[in-house]
């Protein structure tokens, strides 16, 4: 089911409105086709496979940001006002800058329950839904469970499924390339699936230290296993206290790698690696995060060569 955004008006004065909707009055876009805006590099590079030349898709978040916290720009709410239809991970990833862009966009195409908006996250099944109470106490907490769900590929096809039926609807005239482009990709998604499942065979069981939760649903689909993770409590640096824990568990168990990403502080892995011997990968959570990473494939060509190769070692 989809999950609904909280929308908050009070951040944003009149004024910066009223500037906004000239500015939006006095610009117009030349390309003809539909103009997609999507919350992540990932999501992007799913509508160009899906949407071809008949769209144009940018991001609000570039690939080496951390995507839970990017600002709300007045750019952004020019992209927004322009937009047929805004693309969103959901899952209460984007609740911090979201609605704020939405309401400030003023397009009345994007609002809840027009088929301008999606929420991509009704495509997928989510895992580590947290039991009992949730509150902010307990860390950056998403209640209904883990949104990094892209980084299993064989959501890839299902998400790109839910952006070609929501293209056809709104562009039925393009529908049947749509649907070509779509069973394009799920082939070639399938066949690189195959691929990297064979080349991870070898390291299934092999349990790892992560920083974030970032990597829950890559370390699933390819058999690894938690070892522990940096942050005690989601999006809150680690106590001195958890991260001795950490290392003695780690020197223990031998664990020998621990997986990060690229806009996280590199300097808790780094004092882990000191005191256990453990390497540290620094890898991109998002395509564009690395300039190898150009799109959806080949943001899992780079991450499975980089794992392969630090567990080979």
């Amino acid at each position: 089911m989809p999950i609904h955004i909280k929308f908050s008006y009070s951040s944003y004065s009149r004024n910066l409105l009223l500037a906004l909707t000239f500015l939006f009055l006095g610009t117009s876009s030349a390309f003809a086709g539909l103009n997609v805006v999507t919350t992540t590099e990932d999501i992007a590079s799913l509508v160009k496979e899906v949407g071809g030349n008949s769209v144009s898709a940018t991001s609000i978040a570039k690939g080496y940001q951390d995507p839970h916290y990017v600002e709300a720009k007045p750019s952004y709410m020019l992209k927004i006002n322009r937009a047929d239809l805004l693309i969103y991970i959901g899952m209460e990833l984007e609740i911090g800058y979201l609605p704020l862009l939405i309401e400030g966009g003023r397009n009345p195409n994007i609002r809840l329950g027009q088929p301008g908006l999606l929420d991509l996250s009704s495509s997928i099944a989510p895992i580590e839904i947290p039991v009992g109470e949730v509150d902010r106490s307990m860390g950056d907490i998403h209640p209904y469970g883990n949104p990094h769900y892209h980084l299993d590929p064989a959501n890839g096809p299902l998400m790109a499924g839910l952006i070609a039926d929501r293209l056809s609807l709104l562009d039925p005239d393009n529908s049947a390339q749509y649907k070509t482009n779509l069973e394009s990709f799920r082939k070639r998604m399938e066949s690189k699936l195959k691929e990297w499942s064979a080349r991870m065979e070898k390291f299934k069981g092999t349990r790892i230290v992560t920083y974030h939760l970032l990597w829950s649903y890559f370390m699933k689909r390819f058999g690894l296993e938690y070892a522990g993770v940096v942050e005690n409590k989601a999006g809150i640096s680690p106590s001195p206290k958890h991260l001795l824990e950490l290392a003695d568990t780690m020197k223990r168990q031998k664990i020998k790698l621990i997986l990060t990403n690229n806009y996280t502080d590199p300097n808790f892995p780094n004092l882990l690696k000191e005191k256990t011997g453990a390497g540290v990968l620094v890898l991109p959570g998002s395509v564009g995060g690395v300039p190898e990473a150009k799109d959806y494939i080949g943001l899992f060509d780079y991450l499975i060569a980089k794992v392969e190769q630090a567990l080979s070692h």
